[in-house]
C-alpha cells in the first residue's frame, strides 16, 4: 500500500472525510531538505472542502537542516488517486525518504 506524507490540509479530518470517505490513521514524521511556503488556492472545489484560501506547499531547499513536520498515512491505491484529484495543478507528487526512513509520496511545488 502506498504511503503519503502530509504537512497541510490532508491532515484535516474534514478534508480526509471529503476526499477519502474516512479518517486516516498516521504517525508523525519529518521531511528533510524542504521548506514550506504558502499558495493561494482559487479552485472552487478545493476551497469548498478545505475552507482555506491559502494552503502550504513544499519547495526543495537541498539543505538537510531544513525539515518539515507532518504525518505519514497508509492509503489504498484508489485513495492515492483521490488525493491527486484533491491537489491543484500547482502541486506535483514525488517519492521521498522521510526522517524515519519511510519512503512516501508527498506533494511539492510543481515549479520551483
Amino acid at each position: 500500500m502506498p504511503m503519503l506524507f502530509s504537512y497541510g490540509t490532508l491532515r484535516d479530518p474534514a478534508v480526509q472525510q471529503a476526499t477519502f470517505g474516512r479518517l486516516l490513521t498516521g504517525q508523525g514524521d519529518h521531511l528533510p531538505g524542504y521548506a514550506v511556503t504558502m499558495l493561494e488556492i482559487t479552485d472552487p472545489d478545493v476551497l469548498a472542502v478545505s475552507g482555506q484560501t491559502h494552503h502550504p506547499i513544499l519547495v526543495e531547499t537541498g539543505d538537510e537542516a531544513d525539515s518539515v513536520p507532518g504525518a505519514v498515512f497508509e492509503l489504498t491505491d484508489d485513495e492515492l488517486v483521490a488525493a491527486d484529484g484533491y491537489e491543484v495543478d500547482d502541486y506535483y507528487r514525488v517519492l521521498v525518504s522521510l526522517a524515519s526512513g519511510i519512503r512516501a509520496w508527498v506533494y511539492v511545488a510543481a515549479t520551483p
